[in-house]
């Protein structure tokens, strides 16, 4: 897989997880959702910190305003080091599916982080009121943004276990729970492949002379 190629799919990634992002925030008002199927809607949270709206100020000693600075420069090189990963197998002409998972990963981890750069600085707040784009009164500043999340699957909600299954029986749950969004999606799948394709992707040299393009 050509830099050409690699490009292309990362700015394809990048348009259309922001412009799904910026249409959430300046039209929806936070937690408004609209019903697309029954098991798919459209719900706008904001995640302030790391997977699963983890934060750090829950597992460390700091505030929520350190913590959250510390995950975005953390976010930042992250960044880098997955940019020098993918330019040194594109350089290598590394096997197509390596190059296809790191950049879906390189475009998920940058589309992430603009919001957590510059979402703070531009829009005004989404509680009881539809957000305004380069606002004169933003709801934080830059590195201090909050990843906008809409895409939620409830394909099971508060459905019940089995009451023979040890432990967990008569428990209720759901599936599937976490809000996300196009950037998250590139992540996983990019992550996806590398997990089901592990051999073909860290093949060695002499094994994949032929697949490259």
């Amino acid at each position: 897989m050509s830099l050409k190629k690699s490009l292309i799919l990362i700015v394809i990634v990048l348009l259309i997880d922001q412009i799904s992002k910026i249409y959430i925030k300046t039209h929806f008002v936070y937690q408004e959702s609209i019903e697309v199927f029954s098991w798919f809607k459209i719900l706008f949270i904001e995640n302030e910190g790391a997977a699963w709206g983890t934060k750090l100020s829950d597992i460390l000693p700091i505030s929520d305003t350190a913590g959250k600075l510390f995950l975005t420069i953390f976010r930042i090189f992250a960044i880098f080091g997955i940019g020098y990963w993918l330019y040194d197998i594109i350089k290598k002409q590394s096997p197509k599916v390596l190059i296809l998972a790191v950049s879906l990963i390189f475009a998920g981890a940058v589309g992430n982080i603009i919001d957590s750069i510059f979402y703070g600085a531009i829009f005004d707040d989404s509680y009881r009121q539809v957000a305004t784009m380069f606002s004169d009164e933003p709801y934080g500043k830059l590195f201090y943004g909050k990843v906008v999340d809409m895409l939620y699957f409830p394909i099971i909600k508060n459905a019940t276990w089995p009451s023979w299954i040890p432990f967990i029986g008569g428990d209720t749950f759901s599936f599937f729970d976490p809000i996300f969004n196009i950037a998250d999606t590139a992540i996983s799948t990019g992550v996806g492949i590398l997990i089901f394709f592990n051999k073909k992707a860290f093949a060695k040299p002499v094994e994949v002379e032929n697949q490259n393009v």
